[in-house]
């Protein structure tokens, strides 16, 4: 049995929460969450790893129990939150690691492999995407705002924020809801509610694009330096798409892809046997 330990960096003056377990000399594996969660999507996950890996998972700037610093002093893109991860995993010693990549999680783990390759030493995507292909209709009010970023489309998005989509997200394509605890999203929508999340929020949505811009620089990454990949996914995710996972395969033909018959969320119905796939990977 390994514990799980919360803690604390500061990380230039910011505050991150991270999750750590495992044993220190061990293969190193980061985790990244997406949104519009923190790394309590990975609870149950973490212990089914802990045996074979140095785990560690960081609430994301403005997610979970990091710090949500006012948008005056800090702006929320993809760009700023991967410098934070990036200074985190060089002030906690993950010089050399496997990264999980989740939705947000995804943008932000990939921009830190494009500008230390040398430090990737494998790549689980689950649900987190790099192709346009996996991008399905559920994004057209988002791109609505790229395109046009007026307060009237800036203010439909609110809608992607209510209690009611996040725990949709979470149960969305689950053939059994049963299955999914309600804790989740809960807590999701706690933070969710908290005074300014939301206008970090809707930042974050507009710079989205900024991600999608960067797909053939994320692509090339793949076909220049091959790093072992591993995608899964829920198949039927009603935003990322199963053609993105089974594109990865073609910047990456030894990539392993494997669906599963769930959601966006899919560590909520399948944590186990997600660790025995990542497992299986690593290890070999």
């Amino acid at each position: 049995m390994f514990s799980i330990s919360y803690r604390y960096a500061d990380v230039d003056r910011l505050k991150v929460f991270y999750r750590e377990a495992g044993r220190s000399g061990a293969p190193k594996l980061l985790l990244l969450h997406g949104f519009p969660s923190s790394s309590h999507m990975f609870r149950d996950l973490i212990p089914k790893l802990a045996e074979h890996f140095h785990i560690v998972a960081p609430d994301l700037p403005g997610f979970g129990q990091s710090d949500m610093p006012g948008r005056d002093t800090f702006a929320y893109t993809f760009d700023n939150i991967a410098n934070v991860i990036e200074r985190f995993t060089e002030q906690i010693g993950f010089d050399h690691f496997a990264m999980y990549v989740f939705d947000y999680g995804a943008p932000t783990g990939f921009r830190l492999a494009l500008r230390h390759p040398e430090r990737i030493a494998a790549i689980i995507s689950q649900n987190g995407n790099a192709y346009e292909e996996g991008l399905s209709e559920g994004w057209n009010p988002i791109r609505a705002y790229w395109q046009d970023p007026s307060r009237a489309n800036r203010d439909a998005l609110r809608a992607l924020l209510t209690h009611e989509t996040t725990a949709w997200q979470y149960t969305h394509g689950v053939p059994d809801t049963a299955l999914v605890s309600p804790d989740g999203y809960s807590l999701d929508d706690f933070y969710l509610s908290r005074p300014g999340a939301d206008e970090v929020q809707l930042d974050l949505f507009g710079d989205y694009r900024s991600n999608v811009a960067l797909y053939p620089a994320f692509q090339q990454y793949f076909r220049t330096h091959r790093p072992p990949f591993l995608a899964v996914w829920g198949k039927n995710d009603p935003f990322f798409l199963p053609a993105g996972a089974e594109a990865f395969k073609r910047d990456l033909p030894d990539a392993e892809v494997r669906f599963f018959d769930t959601g966006h969320f899919a560590l909520e119905t399948h944590a186990a046997e997600i660790a025995s796939a990542i497992s299986g990977f690593l290890i070999r």
